[in-house]
């Protein structure tokens, strides 16, 4: 098995062009600044080098591995052991779809399945026009709203195969699609440069992030004790803290 198909990069890696440099350079010192030990800036680092390149490169690695005096291959070993560090470029849109054990008994193995052949791709995948890759994700944190697909890491509840097949058919249209909670989607490299740390320019979409939903707040509700429809005094859950008094 080769390097390149473990991932790992084919050093030496060549530097990015002057001017990108330069302009990663300043966005690197800004995020470095942030933290008292500079190399706990690596992860926001690799996010930077993503939002450049649309994955992690050899190039990528080495940038980080120079401004934060490591070796490349430090900085390979955080960037292979994360997923949401990918080493193939990923599509405008990324789709993940959440096969763990909630979402694959409700669905979503099915839902990967039917849009690996809709799309003609596999897991980590491209389509020939770029606009959509695809991968299985062990978990999206959202069980309440079983299957779930995320774009871009942007969630879209509740899913079908034929609504998944809808929602990439819409993204390859360059039609506007909406998550079911979040703001609207911004490319796969615009996420990366939000995930690195930097604002989101983009005029409302910090309010449009939106709140917790019912199924999710459930536990909440009965956590702090609610009550019985029509039962004035009769919980579903007393809260812990009730008949412990001495």
């Amino acid at each position: 098995m080769s390097s390149t198909e473990l991932g790992l990069p084919a050093l030496p890696a060549k530097p990015y062009p002057p001017e990108v440099a330069a302009r990663l350079a300043a966005d690197a010192r800004e995020l470095i600044d942030r933290y008292p030990q500079s190399r706990s800036a690596l992860l926001p680092l690799l996010h930077l080098v993503q939002a450049e390149d649309g994955c992690v490169t050899p190039t990528g690695i080495r940038f980080c591995a120079e401004q934060l005096e490591l070796t490349t291959a430090e900085v390979t070993a955080v960037a292979t052991f994360y997923t949401m560090y990918r080493r193939r470029p990923a599509g405008e849109y990324h789709v993940g779809v959440c096969t763990n054990t909630l979402c694959a008994v409700l669905g979503g193995d099915q839902i990967f399945d039917e849009l690996k052949q809709h799309l003609g791709i596999e897991n980590n995948q491209t389509t020939e026009d770029g606009s959509v890759s695809i991968e299985h994700i062990e978990c999206n944190a959202a069980c309440d709203y079983a299957p779930v697909v995320m774009v871009n890491w942007e969630f879209f509840d509740n899913q079908t195969p034929d609504s998944a097949k809808q929602l990439v058919d819409q993204l390859r249209a360059g039609q506007e699609v909406r998550p079911t909670r979040g703001a609207k989607l911004c490319s796969f490299k615009e996420t990366s440069r939000i995930l690195a740390g930097f604002a989101d320019g983009r005029p409302g979409a910090n309010d449009e992030s939106g709140a917790g939903g019912a199924p999710s707040l459930a536990g909440l509700r009965l956590a702090k004790g609610e009550a019985l429809p029509g039962t004035p005094g009769a919980k579903v859950v007393s809260p812990r803290h009730e008949g412990t008094e001495a």
